[in-house]
């Protein structure tokens, strides 16, 4: 398999609140594509060996459940031929994504956030481990774990090797939606929850539209067969948008994709973005088909304000000063907030803090886990978006109260997200 660069991770910094951009002298060079072809085309297989010996290219993933189509290093030459084929519906050029955290700062054992929601009374939290919430969420990131914390079960690798994970990011993405109850490092919203690590970004936390695809692709693939309900995106592309047509008006292949898994079941929850701006820029948060979540700050784990900062300036109970937002209706519909500042979850070799939406929406991928195995929620996964979003802002406590359309004061819809984790676990 061809390896893929160009993909960062979304932090949040200090010094600039955006992102930290990773090394991108490797990044995709404009001759590397993703083809998206017509259903009417035939098996992606058979038509990209077609397209190699007649165009000149470089296959690289195929893609046959969320997408119809392949990625591949195409001859500049020969591009305008490819894109005139019959069997091609259009051609993306392949891009660099981010994903967003920041690590320092304090360790505790009861994450803010799981304590937010009073997560740690709730009948799934066992305290010896035997715990456990049966949803599978599929962590499309860095890869998660191994680590004693985590119950990884499976997944895949679209940037070549393993689906272990060489960064770290991913680790502690999967650790504050499923760290286990055994009475050692963390506990997440879903304890041991079954964790599927799909590696879509390298070692140096690299990769591209075309690995972020082949993640999607093998979660839908493989979700009747794993159980996998739920899925966690804490990246970003910038420079793109939701042209209210699953892609197909602006040629969009990874909302293609992402359409195409939602029809099938699955419910996306991804991270808003650090921009500290209206994240209808930044994809898969802008798309409405997926769950956006932007980041609070809650240095305490309870409501009222009042806590001190820990590792980060921002105030207690207010919208992390770093986070993307909701500004138009239809983006306030889809979105919720979590805790996304100085949060401890797990780490390669053991814990760490981070800060960003990165971490904001492992907190609600794992509250959707864990309201799907307590059956309160049920049906498509745009029923469960807001089966999760009228709960949450039935117990919006914070002030100013967020979700206002239009307000760019007020980003964030249904920030006390978690009482109806605590009555899903109850």
């Amino acid at each position: 398999m061809p390896t893929r660069l160009g993909l960062t991770l979304l932090l949040a910094l200090v010094a600039f609140p955006g992102h930290v951009s990773a090394n991108t002298a490797n990044a995709a060079s404009s001759s590397r594509y993703v083809v998206v072809l017509e259903r009417s085309a035939g098996d992606p297989a058979t038509v990209a060996a077609q397209h190699s010996g007649r165009y000149g290219l470089q296959v690289g993933d195929l893609y046959r459940a969320a997408l119809h189509g392949y990625s591949a290093v195409v001859p500049d030459r020969n591009f305008d031929r490819l894109k005139s084929d019959p069997a091609v519906a259009f051609v993306e050029p392949d891009k660099p994504a981010e994903a967003l955290a920041r690590p320092g700062g304090p360790s505790q054992t009861l994450p803010t956030g799981v304590d937010r929601i009073d997560g740690d009374l709730s009948s799934t939290r066992s305290g010896d481990g035997t715990g456990s919430v049966s949803v599978p969420i599929a962590i499309i990131d860095t890869g998660s774990g191994p680590h004693p914390d985590l119950n990884v079960v499976g997944g895949t690798s679209c940037v070549g090797g393993n689906n272990r994970d060489g960064n770290g990011h991913g680790t502690h993405v999967a650790g504050i939606a499923a760290a286990k109850d055994d009475s050692a490092g963390v506990v997440g919203i879903a304890p041991a929850a079954p964790i599927y690590s799909v590696r879509v970004l390298n070692s140096r936390g690299g990769g591209t539209l075309s690995t972020v695809i082949c993640g999607i692709d093998w979660v839908t693939a493989n979700a009747a067969a794993t159980g996998i309900k739920v899925a966690n995106m804490s990246l970003r592309f910038q420079n793109s948008a939701d042209d209210g047509n699953c892609g197909h008006t602006n040629n969009d292949a990874l909302h293609v994709a992402i359409c195409n898994s939602v029809a099938k079941g699955m419910t996306f929850v991804v991270g808003a973005g650090n921009e500290s701006n209206d994240f209808a820029t930044n994809v898969p948060a802008a798309y409405d088909e997926v769950l956006t979540v932007t980041g609070m700050a809650d240095f305490d784990g309870k409501p009222g304000g009042t806590a001190a900062p820990s590792c980060r300036t921002d105030v207690d109970d207010t919208y992390a000063d770093f986070s993307s937002f909701a500004v138009s209706p239809a983006d306030v519909v889809h979105t919720i907030a979590a805790p996304g500042v100085c949060i401890y979850s797990t780490w390669p070799g053991g814990y760490a803090t981070l800060s960003g939406t990165s971490m904001a929406s492992p907190h609600v991928a794992g509250l959707v886990a864990l309201c799907l195995a307590s059956g309160r929620c049920s049906g498509t996964p745009a029923e469960i978006i807001q089966q999760v979003r009228i709960a949450a802002s039935a117990q919006s406590t914070l002030v100013p109260s967020y979700g206002f359309a239009g307000d760019p004061n007020s980003p964030v819809a249904g920030e006390n997200f978690g009482y109806l984790a605590y009555a899903a676990g109850s």
